[in-house]
């Protein structure tokens, strides 16, 4: 994800990982694809920083391939196209409930964001604000709480905002594609939307109102997220279809594209994002064919480790806060005092990606995590009670075993070194044996306090 808003045609946020079929034959790699692609979005703000001038390339050529931020862009899109289809295609892609849907659409997306929102107006108000930029009022706060970003033009607390609201766009038309899949069938569905689109891109740039709806709602993504409902059509079919080299189909459509934009040069693939991302649709479309087939091993191994199922844990957390956290480290601290180019891309990369990853993991653990865990205000309420309950019950235990352990800790003190020693058991009186028939000693009873303590 590229600069938001800061160069058009913006980029979109990544989609908020959609929850995956947990029951066996779970997709294994989509999370580690959000999380490596959510990394790729920081590279490229801090690379944007480091060599200004977008949409030229003024970095060397071992940097050169991150102003292409906005291919994480798309692969966010067609990814949630393709989780959110998952379920649905199994169910003869239908919902269990529309209602269900949209409450958890709303609960997966909104809490996170509207913190979010409250960090970057903070960020924003009383930190640093990036300059040359308008500062957010009243009004943004509305416009931005509401989710009509891409409709009212208002100071941004956080240009990667806008994309949010185009991921509720097509969620609220996800339901509208199912229908169109089973009425007429999924190819069909993906061929419709990307003739719309099409015909709203060749029109544009003659009728002013369809310009418009290409720089405000940037249509090309409908088609990504339609390609990826139909790629999620690979879970129900047949072994012929599942066994075909999808990851070769993938690497095939991928090497037009990218001669494309080496021939071209980034100005012109900046300039002409719209049919770019179309041209990304079929090979990103193989490519999910390929991860959902388990295939190929060595891909699904890695996007299954630790490190990128980690990042994709936090991946739209991530999104939601490096924003302003870039911002701040690199007006505020960085340029002007080193020299920009590659020793600011260096020491920004040195700060911003171990700051921004951190603090978006303690984030999702506070706004994200819990919502995924618990599906409604009960639940979490519940949840958040017995959390409590039990930290009141261990507190007094800690404390009660400190305590314990520090009075057998102390012991009683010789008045002449300072020192505690233990004082030898005297027997009681009681228990002694006669002195005229000597045999060993009696071990002093639990209450013969005497025998046990001692004194300084």
């Amino acid at each position: 994800m590229t600069g938001i808003r800061e160069h058009p045609p913006p980029t979109a946020a990544p989609a908020a990982p959609a929850t995956e079929a947990t029951r066996p034959g779970r997709v294994v790699g989509p999370d580690g694809i959000r999380g490596l692609a959510a990394l790729f979005v920081v590279l490229n703000h801090i690379f944007e920083r480091a060599w200004p001038g977008y949409p030229g390339d003024h970095a060397p050529f071992w940097a050169a391939w991150m102003i292409y931020g906005r291919f994480a862009v798309v692969m966010f899109i067609a990814l949630s196209g393709f989780s959110l289809g998952l379920g649905p295609a199994r169910s003869g892609w239908r919902f269990k409930s529309i209602t269900t849907y949209a409450h958890r659409r709303a609960w997966r997306i909104l809490p996170p964001y509207w913190a979010a929102l409250g960090f970057s107006l903070v960020m924003t108000w009383f930190v640093l604000a990036q300059p040359g930029w308008a500062v957010p009022n009243g009004k943004s706060v509305v416009v931005y709480g509401l989710l009509v970003q891409d409709v009212f033009s208002v100071g941004s607390p956080n240009r990667a905002f806008w994309s949010i609201a185009i991921e509720a766009q097509l969620y609220v038309l996800l339901p509208l594609l199912l229908l169109l899949v089973r009425r007429v069938s999924a190819r069909a569905m993906v061929g419709l939307v990307a003739a719309i689109v099409v015909t709203i891109g060749l029109l544009g740039p003659h009728v002013p109102l369809m310009n418009s709806a290409l720089v405000k709602f940037t249509p090309d993504l409908a088609v990504l997220f339609a390609v990826g409902l139909l790629s999620a059509a690979i879970v129900t079919a047949g072994e012929r279809t599942r066994s075909r080299p999808w990851a070769g189909y993938a690497l095939a459509a991928t090497v037009p594209v990218i001669a494309l934009m080496v021939v071209k040069g980034s100005t012109w693939s900046n300039l002409n994002l719209f049919w770019l991302d179309l041209a990304w649709a079929p090979a990103l479309g193989c490519f999910l064919a390929a991860i959902a087939t388990s295939r190929p091993r060595p891909v699904i191994r890695f996007l299954d480790g630790r490190l990128p199922r980690s990042l994709g844990a936090c991946s739209y957390s991530l999104y939601l806060t490096h924003m302003p956290i870039v911002i701040a480290v690199s007006y505020g601290l960085v340029l002007g005092r080193v020299a920009a180019g590659t020793p600011a891309f260096f020491v920004l990369a040195a700060i911003l990606l171990p700051v921004t990853v951190c603090f978006a993991r303690l984030f999702a653990a506070v706004f994200e995590i819990p919502f995924q865990r618990h599906r409604g205000w009960i639940a979490l309420r519940q949840a958040m009670s017995a959390r409590l309950r039990k930290l009141r019950r261990t507190e007094p235990a800690v404390v009660a075993g400190r305590s314990r352990g520090a009075s057998r800790a102390s012991g009683p003190r010789s008045q002449a070194d300072g020192q505690c020693r233990p004082v030898r058991p005297r027997l009681v009186a009681d228990r002694a044996q006669p002195a005229s028939r000597p045999g060993p000693p009696v071990p002093p009873g639990p209450g013969d306090s005497a025998t046990r303590s001692g004194s300084c």
